[in-house]
């Protein structure tokens, strides 16, 4: 059960509305999660802002694959759902693909080094050590890319801990549970 609520349209803040309103336009619907997130025009456009920015780092097959990696060692499963239906539908990861995301891992080798890395940065909190750094780099990721993967993990870690605070009711199709992989 939620532990809140979806704004409707009309109880969003002036403040998250316009943000909220883009979502809606280009998705073609409005997530609870951003219903829900609107409610403090801060943080939502805070993260609209984040979110934005990141959809130009590396590719969207790897940024997916992250974020299937990272909900999944933060046992999100709103985000699971939502990054299973992105990877597959805008990513066009095949589900064996989608699968390996969830434990960490990609057929690609350059994608399969960057998802690696993330989640070592999520399980360590950061303290990964000089061999996980050297073997993102070895895979042809500068600094800057990894700069943008430790973002996006925190970026994904935002949604991961939102999500499982509030527990908005689900939009996206069922996965199984975080976990049971």
């Amino acid at each position: 059960m939620p532990r809140t609520i979806a704004l409707k349209p009309e109880q969003v803040p002036a403040e998250s509305k316009q943000t909220l309103d883009a979502f809606t336009k280009s998705i073609g619907f409005t997530p609870n999660m951003m219903a829900a997130f609107a409610q403090s025009p801060i943080a939502f456009n805070a993260w609209a802002i984040l979110l934005g920015s990141l959809s130009k780092a590396l590719d969207v097959k790897t940024r997916d694959s992250i974020g299937l990696a990272v909900s999944e060692v933060n046992g999100c499963n709103y985000c699971l759902t939502v990054h299973s239906f992105t990877a597959e539908h805008m990513a066009k990861l095949p589900a064996d693909d989608i699968i390996l995301a969830r434990k960490g891992h990609a057929n690609d080798p350059k994608r399969d080094a960057a998802v690696q890395f993330a989640q070592k940065v999520i399980e360590t909190r950061g303290q990964v050590s000089d061999a996980d750094l050297s073997a993102v780099r070895d895979a042809g990721y500068t600094d800057a890319n990894i700069i943008e993967i430790v973002t996006l993990v925190a970026m994904y870690s935002l949604t991961n801990f939102f999500n499982n605070v509030f527990d908005p009711e689900k939009d996206f199709p069922a996965v199984l549970p975080a976990g049971s992989i």
